[in-house]
């Protein structure tokens, strides 16, 4: 070949346009807390509450109702970044038929448990997810769900406000487990909703739904996706600046959303504590 064809050849090459990303009415990534505060009941608890959503006939219509008629979704157990892995990676969920096929693949894969909580770390990675896959989403939304505080990683307000500058809502599910004992209940907060409010959740139309206990977040995941799912995308930017700092309609969480950071250091360096 003269060089002459091989520079043509190659020109043709860079000139084909990329395969077209999948329009979809919502990229989700679902990511649910498996640190060491959950234990084996609580993280099967999450899982089947997220199967038995999905197989819910209102979740079917939610989907069914949008421009697409589909969503692209996605669910990553999340605790530090070490632990941190994806259970069920992109899938088209459009009907009965694959939203059974994503619960089924998800309730049948091995359970995951890590250490520290490091919601920074999960939303990062959920983050990344959305912008490297091969969906192109009217909507692009993280749905984190956990029962306690950032305590590890980069400080989670830092994080969630670098995402939604790249157009990416973050919804919160916080679990308010009041029944914790023992090593796990010195880094849990009774204020964990307001927390999420605080701290965790922003972009256009974020919103929060608590569950109050692990038993209760089939009810809450379920409550969520609808709303997820069926919202227009036309949705307040109820997140904005305040102090200095972004805020969640204005909503400063008081305690610090270093709160996490600061129980851990007081645990390992009070020497009562031990």
């Amino acid at each position: 070949m003269t060089r002459f064809a091989f520079t043509a050849f190659a020109f043709v090459l860079l000139a084909i346009p990329a395969l077209a990303a999948e329009r979809v009415d919502l990229e989700l990534v679902l990511a649910t807390d498996t640190s060491r505060s959950i234990d084996e009941s609580e993280a099967r608890l999450q899982r089947e509450g997220v199967a038995a959503a999905l197989r819910h006939p209102d979740i079917i219509q939610a989907i069914q109702s949008g421009y697409h008629k589909k969503v692209a979704a996605a669910y990553l157990d999340y605790s530090s970044a070490n632990f941190n892995k994806i259970i069920v990676d992109w899938r088209i969920i459009r009907d009965k038929i694959s939203a059974t096929a994503f619960a089924r693949a998800l309730t049948e894969a091995p359970l995951t448990f890590g250490r520290r909580t490091s919601i920074s770390d999960g939303l990062e990675m959920a983050a990344r997810m959305i912008e490297n896959n091969q969906y192109l989403g009217t909507r692009r939304v993280i749905d984190v769900a956990g029962d306690g505080p950032n305590n590890h990683g980069r400080l989670v307000e830092d994080v969630r406000d670098d995402i939604i500058t790249k157009g990416i809502s973050i919804n919160g599910l916080p679990i308010v487990n009041d029944g914790d004992e023992g090593f796990a209940s010195q880094f849990s907060i009774k204020d964990l909703d307001d927390y999420y409010r605080g701290c965790v959740i922003g972009g256009r139309g974020a919103f929060i739904v608590v569950a109050k206990d692990f038993p209760d977040f089939a009810r809450a995941i379920r409550r969520k996706l609808i709303f997820e799912i069926a919202a227009n995308g036309a949705g307040k930017l109820l997140h904005r600046v305040q102090g200095g700092r972004h805020a969640f309609g204005g909503y400063v969480y008081k305690p610090g959303c270093d709160i996490g950071e600061r129980l851990w250091l007081r645990r390992f360096s009070d020497p009562d504590n031990f």
